[in-house]
């Protein structure tokens, strides 16, 4: 199963129609959960076509009894439900919490960590060239935005100087550990390393306005 398949959400409706099939102990037709749901069979058809294709269901076809077409049963896939709620946030309070706990190196743990991710999902340039520090900044940018950052990037005297963040996916969990803001700071470190950048990110300023958190930028070292 694809993860786009995974994160399809399962209607009412077909919700029902998974938990007939599911809690059947032998393999059931497009008539025999019709009939337990009350709904026409073009229906149930229809969503057991869609929770084959999520991957929720399996169709298979009986040997032939007789003359005419062999009939199709289902059967649910065996594996935990994928419709229930998840609880991320949690999670990541878990492991940040750990994190914290570590005492002084937690804060440079997480700013590696970022670094890592920031390699990892910054849109590479060709290898035959370095970029311009603007081609480097624009490519941050998108990788800001996609993640939710909602970043505008600050011109002072024709340089880019600072880079402000409009938005933090990671709110609430970055008011209650202090640890998530080096790691967005070392996202933007990995990302410049990894275009070979001319500049880098120096410092982040958390909120640093009431709506505003601000990375500073500098001209890399290594020019």
């Amino acid at each position: 199963m694809s993860r786009n398949q995974e994160r399809e959400q399962v209607s009412p409706r077909r919700r029902a129609v998974l938990d007939a099939v599911r809690d059947a102990s032998t393999p059931l037709g497009v008539t025999e959960v019709a009939d337990q749901l009350a709904v026409h069979p073009n229906t149930v058809r229809f969503h057991l076509d869609a929770l084959v294709a999520q991957g929720h269901v399996e169709r298979t076809v009986e040997e032939p009894s007789g003359p005419g077409r062999p009939r199709a049963v289902y059967t649910a896939r065996r594996g935990m439900d994928r419709g229930g709620a998840r609880r991320y946030r949690l999670l990541a309070r878990m492991l940040l919490s750990q994190l914290a706990s570590t005492g002084s190196g937690a804060e440079a743990t997480a700013t590696e960590a970022g670094r890592a991710w920031g390699r990892y999902l910054v849109e590479q340039m060709p290898p035959s060239r370095q970029p311009t520090a603007q081609e480097a900044l624009d490519r941050l940018a998108a990788m800001l935005a996609d993640l939710g950052f909602d970043p505008q990037l600050a011109v002072d005297g024709g340089l880019t100087t600072t880079i402000r963040l409009r938005h933090c996916p990671f709110l609430e969990l970055a008011e209650e550990y202090t640890i998530v803001c080096p790691m967005h700071l070392g996202l933007m470190q990995g990302a410049l390393a990894e275009l070979r950048a001319p500049v880098e990110a120096t410092r982040l300023e958390p909120f640093a306005e009431p709506d505003i958190c601000l990375a500073h930028l500098a001209a890399s070292r290594a020019e």
